[in-house]
């Protein structure tokens, strides 16, 4: 099976412009490709982690990849999905996001003697000049083309800001600077990026004309994949202190069972043959899979060892209700009164719920547990002392666990 069947085969092509030619190079080792990603945050999340792992995936057949930080374009914000404006950054913030992607890009791919480049589209973008803009890039698109695009369609009922409109031209000047720059002739994105990346291709078409060829490709599925960057308390992130290992590791172990095996196939490197053997596991068995998904998951963004130990930890919480190493939340003695503090605090400060009315929903229900006894009673407290030394264990629903300690 060669490298374009098997990515086709993991469910990660949706849509080529030029695929003999894609398949060709891809084959081959000698592709130039590059993703884009906009420091809209100080970490990336699991929204960018399959865009990581295909990238990961075609340097290791030889290809050579280009990560590039939106520095330009986060000043102005994708509006793909968004139902209203981003929210406006300080260049400040923008670098610094981009000085953290950098570190956590490094451990999906390897940066060293030329095998991929990590640029900043500010370096061309900020150099722009205006009219000269309008004049080259400007006129190579049709706006009523432009309006016809899903990133835009969605959002011109609730408003489209002429600051947004000029995304998708500074996205295919993306294209065409590297094209220019480094011999990119490739690039990849999600599935709602479709119409920006084509724009890109038309560029390079137009302006260095028949001789220029430029190919795109899409993502089956990178939009829902940053979906599931979002949870109902936030981000799923690929930077330890914002998600731990033990949290990022039951992320995946309690994702469906409907898409168990398609995370398999997209996101770790297990042979394909390995993963289509549990396609037809059922019950325990599909449970296994998911360890297996987690487990892969983990050690390939923190390491074997921190996977072992959330793996350790999760096995431990299932069968005996203990922990090796568990999300532990630390109170002060600020957050008591009268030296003590009630279930319902306890379940908000540690992040179990949202709120203290959420909190009474979950008591109220049976879903909460202190030390392994159900807690029935939303007038329930602890003193400081019990919290002292290894504190106690709460749990809410069946899979979420915090050690409570005292500092």
């Amino acid at each position: 099976m060669t490298l374009y069947e098997e990515l086709k085969a993991r469910g990660l092509i949706a849509q080529v412009t030029d695929e003999e030619e894609i398949s060709e190079l891809i084959n081959n080792g000698k592709a130039t490709f590059y993703i884009g990603f906009d420091p809209t945050a100080d970490s990336l999340h699991v929204g960018h982690f399959m865009a990581l792992c295909l990238m990961k995936r075609m340097q290791m057949a030889g290809n050579r990849p280009i990560a590039l930080i939106g520095g330009g374009t986060g000043m102005i914000g994708d509006p793909s999905g968004r139902t209203d404006m981003r929210q406006m950054m300080t260049p400040e913030t923008i670098q610094h996001n981009c000085d953290c992607f950098k570190k956590q890009m490094s451990k999906f791919i390897d940066f060293s003697e030329g095998k991929a480049l990590m640029v900043n589209n500010a370096d061309w973008l900020l150099k722009l000049n205006y009219i000269e803009l309008l004049r080259e890039v400007g006129a190579c698109f049709s706006v009523n083309n432009m309006l016809r695009a899903e990133c835009y369609k969605n959002r011109m009922e609730k408003g489209l800001s002429f600051l947004e409109f000029n995304y998708m031209i500074m996205q295919s000047y993306d294209f065409y600077a590297l094209y220019q720059k480094y011999g990119c002739q490739m690039q990849f994105g999600g599935d709602d990026q479709w119409s920006n990346m084509l724009g890109g291709t038309e560029l390079i078409r137009k302006k260095l004309g028949k001789d220029a060829y430029a190919m795109t490709i899409t993502l089956l599925l990178n939009s829902e994949g940053n979906k599931m960057g979002k949870t109902a308390k936030g981000a799923v992130w690929l930077d330890p202190n914002k998600t731990s290992p033990y949290e990022f590791y039951q992320y995946w172990r309690n994702v469906g069972d409907a898409d168990v095996i398609k995370c398999l196939k997209m996101l770790t490197f297990l042979p394909l043959e390995e993963i289509e053997t549990m396609e037809s596991w059922e019950g325990s068995q599909l449970n296994r899979a998911k360890e297996i998904l987690a487990y892969e998951l983990t050690a390939l963004v923190h390491s074997r060892e921190e996977a072992e130990k959330a793996q350790e930890t999760a096995r431990a919480l299932f069968s005996s209700g203990g922990a090796a190493e568990m999300p532990t939340c630390t109170l002060t003695e600020a957050d008591l009164e009268d030296g003590r503090i009630d279930i319902l605090s306890i379940l908000v400060k540690s992040g179990l719920c949202t709120s203290r009315g959420d909190a009474r929903r979950n008591v109220q229900q049976g879903g909460v547990e202190a030390d392994g006894e159900k807690v029935t009673d939303i007038a329930l407290s602890f003193d400081g002392e019990k919290l002292t030394g290894d504190g106690i264990v709460v749990k809410r629903g069946k899979k979420n666990f915090r050690r409570i300690v005292m500092e």
